[in-house]
């Protein structure tokens, strides 16, 4: 398990904190692309309007993601930030919010981050609890969310210290134990940590579908603890960051993880919301003939209409050589569909979670032998001489294999984040 490291009274911990001129660097040419962001540092900032405010983040550690971090700060806000995924962490970044504006490594004077590249999924909730653990055995007012993982986490608390008997449940997942391993130590050291903290717990503003998903689910069973604000559906969010995000973002996670050429090859892209549909453009404008699936039949007709192919996984995977999940769904691909696919097929997820593609049942196939060619990227052999590669051990390639979205459109879904925390 990580240890908290502390230096003038600055709990953090990050990979290294001499990356922070890097950052600080990206961060003033990121600070230019995010008007909306500095627009509200302008307008709010003598006032400070999240003045008393303590605030969890958990969302993707990346270099538009400190422009927010910070803009937060200047607005009056007690911050502390995880990241929402165990690869899409920008160290630099990381480290430029640990050491802040004013501070050096030896000093640093920012705000306390948990967060680094490529952390184990022990380490990943151990660096959530964290940002959710405030001085003086406090926990937040108000959480950023970034598919639903802290809000996550104190439900399943909540629920155990109600009735520890939850927690005896069989995982379903390497991700599931980690988590209730968590809570069964918590439960151990402080039997009302988690109901302290929904004491003085206002609400949360979610980013991503998923975790709107997840939100709405609670509300239906009437087990949501907050008021929560639904960032993901704002018109200036869905329409902006997973549309004209993604068709950038996506290509360049592909093509920094394989330098593959994507004109002339044939990319199935699963779903035809928002996500797929950027996705699907992204492929299509650099050459590529795009085949969709998809089950909804507005949605279908869509794609269909803008010229795509639209068929079944199981028909698409005669002839696909990349394919990218988007749904936001599980076991869109399944081991039987790898194991059917081209020889040298690349595997992408660009939704929130990792279980659009069954990765657990491939590390485990009989036979199977796995390489990995470098960060992020591996290869695995099937028994029949045939390979494929996966980008990102399944989790989302934009960030897991590049830098995810540009600035730009990040600024639109981060003055969305500010305004609901305000709100």
């Amino acid at each position: 398990m990580s240890e908290i490291e502390t230096k003038n009274k600055l709990q953090f911990k990050v990979a290294d904190l001499h990356l922070n001129d890097w950052g600080r660097k990206e961060l003033d040419i990121a600070e230019k692309e995010m008007p909306g962001l500095m627009a509200l540092r302008k307008k709010y900032g003598e006032q400070k309007p999240l003045k008393g405010a303590r605030i969890t983040g958990s969302l993707h550690m990346t270099i538009q993601t400190a422009v927010l971090i910070e803009t937060l700060v200047e607005l009056g806000a007690d911050v502390r930030w995880a990241s929402c995924n165990i690869f899409s962490t920008q160290d630099h970044a990381a480290a430029a919010i640990a050491v802040g504006k004013d501070g050096t490594p030896e000093n640093p004077q920012g705000v306390p981050v948990f967060a680094w590249k490529g952390e184990t999924l022990s380490e990943y909730w151990w660096c959530t609890s964290q940002a959710l653990s405030f001085p003086g055995g406090k926990g937040p007012n108000l959480i950023v969310d970034d598919g639903g993982d802290a809000t996550l986490l104190i439900h399943k608390g909540y629920a155990a210290e109600n009735d520890p008997s939850t927690l005896e449940v069989k995982a379903e997942s390497e991700e599931e134990e980690e988590i209730l391993k968590l809570l069964k130590a918590t439960l151990a050291d402080d039997p009302n940590r988690w109901h302290n903290i929904v004491k003085e717990w206002k609400g949360v503003s979610e980013e991503t579908t998923t975790g709107v998903h997840r939100l709405y689910q609670m509300k239906e069973n009437g087990s949501l603890l907050v008021p929560a604000i639904n960032v993901n559906d704002s018109v200036t969010k869905s329409k902006f960051d997973n549309l004209y995000g993604c068709r950038e973002s996506l290509a360049d996670g592909i093509k920094r993880a394989t330098d593959v050429m994507i004109a002339g090859k044939v990319v199935v892209v699963a779903g035809y919301g928002d996500v797929g549909k950027g996705s699907s453009k992204s492929m299509k404008s650099y050459g590529a003939r795009v085949i969709v699936t998809e089950i909804d039949p507005i949605c279908a007709l869509q794609a269909s209409m803008e010229g795509y192919e639209v068929t079944t996984m199981e028909e698409a995977i005669k002839e696909g050589n990349i394919f990218v999940t988007t749904t936001g769904n599980r076991d869109i691909i399944t081991i039987d569909h790898m194991a059917a696919m081209k020889d040298e097929a690349i595997v992408c997820n660009i939704g929130h979670f990792d279980n659009e593609i069954q990765v657990s049942k491939l590390e485990n196939y009989p036979g199977i032998k796995k390489i990995n060619v470098k960060p992020q990227v591996d290869k695995y052999i099937f028994p029949d001489g045939h390979c494929i590669y996966l980008l990102a051990e399944g989790r989302l390639v934009n960030l897991g294999c590049a830098t995810g979205h540009p600035s730009f459109v990040m600024s639109n879904s981060f003055t969305n984040q500010t305004l609901a925390q305000m709100d």
